[in-house]
């Protein structure tokens, strides 16, 4: 058994910068990793999906140039050059993710699938056929998770696509139908209708974005209609067939009864779960939840001491940026004497539509749940200055102030560069400044954020 004094599983947004900062403390670290450097984000989704969505935009500014007095010709797009500009940017990442890990002393990069031998062992099936046996004091999972597959009669039978695929075809679907109406599902109908396809979205429940306030969800579904996506509500989908045309059929029912859609691809976008069922944590004793994710206290240790959970596989928001603040945790507390912690963290996120959704602290609908006296906010985008000069005039900016404190408790930013102007929120929520003060404060005009100053005058 080779033996060192911490063990990284997983080289995603966690576990690359621990494992660099163990090493460089003086650790002997072992960061073993079954597939790609980077994790997630850099190989399967913000990198890629946000260039792609990029290239998306610029083919929708590109058909609007006569708005703006600017006259162009008829707009194509090439997916196998959209795809191989984010292919580039992914590749150019990773690479040179990996080549910093191996320049680190004390730190050695392994190739291959690990899986708990007990508490303080494991055993990693590397890339080349090799089997080692590993041992340390110390643990770090953060394995990451992996699209979720529903539960759809027949659907082992078609070829669908989750994703990581749906971002390799090399050429544009003719009708995509999306089965989910979360953030993934969302961002790919827009992108792929700006590419030119047919897309319909199938969601289960009543709104998108469950978990927004109303107002929110249904003013980006009605953005996302005005963009030409078809949105289903309500539809209990039960089993997926092959299409006469060689394309894709998904059948249920409905608000009026039996619904089919059918479509060229289908796209299951359905959540997530976690990559723990191939660790073998019951070896180590280790404790998961009903969904198969690690449980961890506030400090992101599992029920054993001496393994720790991080980014997605704890079960916490799937963020990127929560999972490197779950590295800040751990590395504050193991190598600086720190006493940090998840409790009380306040989780921003943006949904990569456009216009962009923003969200950070209590949603409204939260915050009366908790039986908080506040005052909430809105200003429609077309009174924002900037955005009448940029034609950029969808969506609204909403803020939840607690009336006693005149504190900002929490915030949704639809809208064009909805995920800045929340960030300005965030900053004035970390700092306690009032909405009373962001009213009078002085930003320079004609910027997104002077929208605050009419956003806190209105009520």
């Amino acid at each position: 058994m080779d033996r060192y004094d911490a063990i990284v599983i997983g080289a995603g947004q966690a576990g690359v910068p621990l494992a660099r900062d163990l090493a460089a403390a003086g650790w002997k670290t072992a960061l073993v990793e079954r597939e790609h450097v980077g994790g997630t984000c850099i190989n399967e989704g913000c990198t890629p999906t946000k260039t792609m969505v990029a290239s998306a935009r610029a083919a929708h500014v590109a058909r609007r140039a006569a708005d703006y007095g600017v006259m162009t010709g008829p707009v194509s797009v090439d997916l196998a050059a959209v795809r191989g500009r984010k292919r580039a940017i992914v590749d150019d990442w990773r690479t040179g993710s990996e080549r910093r890990l191996r320049a680190t002393e004390g730190l050695e990069l392994i190739g291959g699938e690990a899986r708990f031998l007990g508490p303080d062992r494991v055993t990693v099936q590397e890339h080349d056929g090799g089997e080692r046996t590993l041992g340390a004091t110390r643990v770090f999972v953060n394995v990451g998770g992996r699209p979720a597959v529903p539960a759809l009669t027949g659907l082992d039978r078609v070829d669908f696509l989750d994703s990581t695929s749906v971002m390799e075809l090399e050429v544009v679907p003719e009708h995509l139908v999306i089965l989910g109406g979360g953030y993934v599902a969302l961002e790919f109908s827009q992108m792929f209708r700006r590419f030119g396809s047919d897309v319909t979205i199938v969601q289960r429940g009543p709104t998108i974005l469950s978990r927004e306030d109303p107002d929110v969800a249904e003013s980006l579904t009605a953005i996302i209609r005005e963009d030409g996506v078809r949105v289903v509500l309500d539809a209990q989908m039960s089993e997926v067939e092959a299409g006469a045309d060689g394309g894709v059929v998904i059948q249920g029912v409905g608000p009026d009864g039996r619904l089919s859609v059918g479509g060229s691809h289908l796209l299951v976008a359905t959540g997530r779960v976690p990559n723990t069922d191939r660790l073998d944590v019951a070896a180590a004793g280790l404790e998961v939840d009903a969904r198969g994710y690690l449980v961890v206290d506030e400090r992101l240790e599992t029920s054993i001491p001496g393994i720790y959970a991080l980014g997605d596989v704890n079960g916490g928001p799937a963020f990127t940026h929560v999972s490197y603040d779950d590295y800040r945790i751990v590395r504050d507390n193991l190598l600086r004497g720190g006493d940090a912690s998840t409790a009380g963290r306040v989780v921003p996120y943006a949904v990569f539509t456009d216009p962009q959704l923003g969200r950070v602290g209590l949603s409204e609908r939260e915050a009366r749940a908790r039986g908080l006296d506040v005052a909430v906010f809105t200003l429609p985008m077309d009174w924002v200055a900037r955005a009448l000069e940029t034609d950029e005039t969808r969506g609204f900016i909403k803020a939840v102030v607690e009336r006693a404190t005149d504190r900002v408790l929490g915030c949704a930013v639809l809208g064009a560069q909805g995920g800045e102007m929340m960030a300005v929120l965030q900053v004035a929520m970390m700092g306690g400044v009032t909405a009373s003060s962001l009213r009078e404060a002085v930003f320079a005009h004609p910027t997104f954020a002077e929208a605050l100053n009419n956003l806190f005058a209105i009520r």
